[in-house]
Formats: C-alpha cells, sequence, structure tokens
C-alpha cells in the first residue's frame, strides 16, 4: 500500500512532488545535497530532507548532486520520473541510469496529458510501491515545468489516497 513520497528538493519537479504531497496529507522525505541548496538558494524548511554527507556520487562525479539522486532512488520502492518532452538533464538522466543500476521500477513519463494517471496507479500496485521517489528536471532547465507538474502529480496524489 502506497505511503510516502521521497525527493530531491530541487526547483522544479522535485520541489512540485514534495509541495503537492504536504498539501494532501502524504508522508514526505528524501535526500537533499549538503547545506539543503537547490538552483534558488536553500531549499525550503517544509520538507523535511535529510543531507547526504557530500554532492556527488563517486559513480557519477561530472553530476552535481549525484548522490542524493542515488540514494533517494536506493530508498524508494521505485521511481516516477516526469518530464514535459523528450529531452532531459543530467540530473534525470541519472535517475534513471540509478534506478537501471539498482535493479529497482522506474516508469518515465510525458506529463502533457493525465491520459497516463490510471496507467501509473496499475503500475504503483502491480510494483507493490510503498515509497514512490519522483524526479525530473528542475525548473531552470524546463520552465514551466513546476507548475505542470503540481497539476499533473495533484490528479496522480489523490487518486493514489483513494486507491
Amino acid at each position: 500500500m502506497f505511503k510516502k513520497i521521497i525527493s530531491g528538493g530541487q526547483t522544479g519537479v522535485d520541489q512540485a512532488a514534495l509541495k503537492t504531497a504536504l498539501q494532501l496529507g502524504i508522508k514526505i522525505g528524501g535526500w537533499c545535497p549538503p547545506g539543503r541548496v537547490c538552483e534558488e538558494g536553500n531549499i525550503p524548511d517544509e520538507f523535511t530532507l535529510k543531507e547526504t554527507p557530500v554532492e556527488r556520487s563517486e559513480q557519477a562525479m561530472h553530476i552535481p548532486r549525484s548522490l542524493r539522486t542515488e540514494w533517494n532512488v536506493r530508498d524508494a520502492d521505485a521511481s516516477l520520473v516526469l518530464l514535459a518532452g523528450e529531452d532531459m538533464d543530467s540530473g534525470t538522466a541519472w535517475t534513471i541510469q540509478s534506478a537501471k543500476n539498482s535493479n529497482k521500477p522506474c516508469l518515465v513519463l510525458n506529463i502533457t496529458t493525465h491520459s497516463e494517471i490510471p496507467f501509473i496507479l496499475s503500475w504503483i500496485t502491480k510494483n507493490r510501491v510503498e515509497t514512490l521517489n519522483i524526479a525530473g528536471p528542475s525548473e531552470s532547465s524546463f520552465p514551466g515545468i513546476n507548475n505542470l507538474a503540481s497539476c499533473f502529480l495533484s490528479v496522480l496524489f489523490k487518486r493514489l489516497k483513494q486507491a
């Protein structure tokens, strides 16, 4: 049974997931970089995230904040990656690769349509997901992704709570 959303705290999809979950009374958590930094300064205090001891994973030294990404994948039962097209930034690609490396389920979706929601609900049930990592591009990489993700996740989370 679904219980918790985790994410890394970056602007865009991460913060949309955490904020929407909180608004709907869903438990949140996850890992963030040392100092709780994000591209707008600091990750909001309302997001109860733990700091990784270092910023970068030894497996992805070329990707900023890669350790939090890796640990969120590790601590989740599955990862849901939300895109607003086919392009993705290096952090989003690292989420997908980390899931493959860990043999964890990872679903990558374009969120410009809500028609995917029944499929996601089925995928969550099939994979017995209790803790779901949600990832995707930052706001600076894809302006407007925060609003798109918030709308999409609001519908998804309401349906999850009904299930």
